[in-house]
């Protein structure tokens, strides 16, 4: 049986992968911002993993500009 959110003390985490996605391609904010069209300050926040609530467009716009796959770009931690 699956508890409530409410009744666990720990679910952990789910962290973003965009910084180590854009390094490895050698892609800065500005250039990524510019190919999804979005504000360098979005990108910042995704890039800094300081996301609090997830824009499913700006998902979809990150994968398809990098090419990859969202799991690529978020990770969950298990506490």
């Amino acid at each position: 049986m699956i508890s409530s959110i409410a009744q666990m003390q720990a679910y952990g985490t789910v962290a973003l992968r965009l910084r180590e996605v854009m390094d490895e391609r050698g892609i800065t904010r500005n250039e990524l911002a510019r190919s999804v069209q979005t504000r360098f300050e979005v990108v910042d926040k995704w890039y800094k993993n300081e996301v609090e609530k997830l824009d499913l467009d700006i998902l979809a716009r990150l994968c398809f500009a990098l090419d990859c796959k969202v799991e690529d770009l978020l990770v969950y931690h298990r506490p």
